[in-house]
């Protein structure tokens, strides 16, 4: 039978985007937040307030958790631990893989089954047809609940391993923040010489497409191979070098330039400067 009813627990921007969506799918809504004012707008549009944590749980077999970290996760469930059995948590908080491995035991030990995620979109791309989120954890689980989950998001079910969405979902986040911090450094230099982020955009656009570079060295990283034909450590250490003055002599911070730079001057000095950026995998993880 299709669940058209669902608690979502946890009303920060992501939270209530998926709510939201539910209630414009026509869901039955039940929500509950630590601070209950947050609840507010959703309520005016047709969501039940959960009075109790042991309330939310107990309206409905499906229960989407948004919270900051597994701590939050055990200082809400924790308040009504009776009334986990039989429940499905779709556990959309991040956390470390262990973590994740270790709450699902913690909520089988209790009657739950836990479906982790990991939602591959900001809170305003809930519910549009790009959306995507890494689950893992049981299979039945999932496809029982496939169309409830799908109001959300498309479904990624890497497989029954409860820590692999987390896993995944901090690899991408490793590789989202660096990219951010690098394009938000590159706009400090760009305002300090008076150029606007708006006249810069599309040059950032195309910079930051990673695409051709992503693709060329998968491969590579797979086999091994980190030749040197295309680039090499020592090219990128005088490329780097060179954003660093740039940086300097505009007034602009230069921690990060020197941070990649000392990574780089690392890699020549273990013998890789004829090598591949690749080769940086060799000191990243000897």
């Amino acid at each position: 039978m299709t669940v058209t009813s669902v608690t979502v627990i946890g009303l920060g921007p992501m939270g209530q985007a998926m709510a939201g969506a539910y209630l414009d799918k026509g869901y039955d809504v039940t929500v509950w937040n630590r601070t209950p004012g947050k609840a507010d707008g959703l309520v005016a549009r047709g969501a039940r307030r959960a009075e109790t944590v042991a309330a939310a749980l107990g309206a409905n077999e499906v229960v989407v958790l948004s919270l900051t970290d597994y701590d939050a996760v055990y200082a809400v469930l924790e308040q009504a631990p009776d009334a986990l059995a039989g429940r499905t948590l779709v556990n959309l908080t991040s956390d470390t893989p262990f973590r994740a491995r270790e709450a699902a035991g913690w909520a089988a030990a209790r009657g739950a089954v836990q479906i982790t995620g990991g939602v591959q979109v900001p809170p305003p791309g809930i519910g549009t047809p790009e959306a995507m989120t890494y689950y893992s954890g049981p299979k039945e689980a999932v496809e029982a609940h496939r169309a409830a989950l799908e109001v959300l998001t498309g479904i990624d079910h890497l497989g029954e391993d409860p820590g692999l969405a987390a896993l995944f979902y901090q690899i991408g986040m490793d590789m989202f923040w660096t990219g951010l911090v690098g394009y938000l450094h590159g706009q400090a230099v760009a305002r300090a010489n008076g150029i606007s982020a708006a006249e810069f955009l599309p040059r950032a656009v195309k910079t930051m497409d990673f695409r051709y570079f992503l693709e060329f060295y998968a491969p590579r990283i797979d086999a091994g191979d980190d030749r040197g034909d295309v680039d090499n450590l020592g090219m990128a250490v005088a490329s780097v070098e060179h954003v660093l003055h740039t940086a300097q002599a505009s007034g602009v911070d230069g921690s990060l330039p020197v941070a990649v730079l000392d990574l780089f001057r690392r890699g020549v000095a273990a013998g890789h400067g004829t090598e591949s950026l690749t080769s940086l995998l060799k000191v990243l993880h000897p």
